[in-house]
């Protein structure tokens, strides 16, 4: 068995990447970006464990894609690798950042091979420009541009973490401990992923697959008195609602069902549960929102939606249009990739006798296309 633990962070905001789309979850071919890095290590060793630090909601739905050891982060990269570290029982551990998505083999295994001459193993590149600080030239043969992965003694990165001063790396705070560093050759190849414009020095990552992932949805409320009515968003002109838990908005509630369908992200009632009363009342419209901002973070993209409403009562023709507009401002694409079919039951079941209504729902997403993007550009 090995003796060592690899530690994939992959908590941070991202906020430097400047994307709706978290840089972790862009898609590869058919893999997020994450899981590629995880299995691209898993290739070069054979670690006793891999635990991938994130938050918690990305954790939920990263559980659906492999059996990896998954930790929830905390507020900074210290904290998050504190929390990795009460996982770890092997007596060495490499810790990498997920935004190092190209570290090649070769690097890897100097890493290692290495792990037996001082408390941390770091990779290194030189520095090939002039260098100044302030207004002073450095020699830059003195300088090292640090790189992950980094191999440290358990123990000793246990230690040294457990401090209130913040270190942006494991070397660093190895070293504040008076512990010895020593560096290895690092490579040009495991460039880190901070911005769009960097999409352009990983040649590991491919071009996201073309696929088309359908959801469908399905939902029913019954109609209650003296309660405003709303589908797709907007207000019908009847003096009865449905009876919810929010505001019963049956067609949104079908189609965030097909939306997390088509993603693979489960449903409704895991996302906005009706015995949360942070949700009593809430506006369906908010809901679909929030369900868009969460798809698009995992790197989709919404293709086209198609909605089904059976409803004996009240009539619908007049809204259609509205509910289209409405639809398309929530999903933030053009209204000729909303459509709204409107049926009757033929007085048949519960929506024939008028107690209620049900909505169909169908979803198509596909994977957001990075490189068609640098900095607002084509790539």
């Amino acid at each position: 068995m090995s003796d060592t633990t690899l530690v994939l962070l992959a908590a941070g905001s991202a906020s430097r990447f400047k994307s709706s789309v978290k840089k972790q979850w862009l898609y590869s071919g058919e893999k997020p970006l994450w899981l590629q890095v995880a299995q691209r290590f898993a290739s070069y060793h054979p670690f006793a464990k891999i635990i991938i630090v994130s938050s918690k909601a990305e954790i939920a739905y990263m559980k659906y894609f492999a059996d990896f050891t998954f930790v929830e982060g905390g507020k900074s990269r210290q904290a998050s690798l504190r929390h990795a570290l009460d996982k770890v029982e092997t007596p060495y551990v490499m810790v990498s950042d997920v935004a190092r998505c190209c570290v090649p083999q070769e690097m890897v295994k100097r890493v290692l091979e290495a792990k037996t001459k001082a408390a941390c193993i770091v990779p290194t590149l030189p520095v090939n420009d002039t260098l100044y600080f302030e207004t002073s030239p450095v020699d830059r043969e003195k300088m090292h541009i640090i790189q992950t992965p980094q191999l440290s003694h358990t123990q000793t990165l246990r230690k040294a973490l457990s401090t209130t001063q913040t270190f942006t790396d494991e070397s660093s705070a190895i070293a504040a401990l008076g512990e010895k560093i020593t560096f290895v050759e690092g490579s040009p190849l495991a460039h880190k992923l901070t911005r769009l414009a960097d999409l352009k020095h990983l040649p590991c990552i491919e071009a996201p697959a073309s696929t088309n992932l359908v959801g469908y949805g399905i939902d029913i409320h019954p109609f209650e008195p003296g309660k405003e009515m709303k589908l797709c968003g907007v207000t019908i002109d009847v003096d009865y609602g449905f009876k919810a838990h929010s505001d019963g908005d049956v067609a949104i509630h079908a189609l965030i069902d097909a939306l997390l369908g088509a993603a693979g992200m489960g449903d409704i009632g895991e996302l906005y549960p009706d015995t949360d009363a942070d949700y009593a009342g809430a506006d369906s419209a908010m809901l679909l929102t929030d369900t868009l901002r969460r798809i698009k973070s995992f790197g989709f993209e919404v293709g086209n939606v198609d909605l089904t409403i059976m409803a004996q009562a009240p009539k619908l023709l007049p809204y259609k249009e509205a509910m289209r507009k409405r639809l398309a401002t929530l999903l933030e694409i053009a209204p000729n990739r909303v459509n709204i079919k409107a049926t009757t039951a033929e007085k048949l079941g519960f929506v024939g006798r008028r107690e209620g209504v049900t909505v169909h729902a169908v979803a198509n997403l596909h994977y957001f296309n990075w490189k068609k993007l640098q900095d607002g550009k084509e790539i």
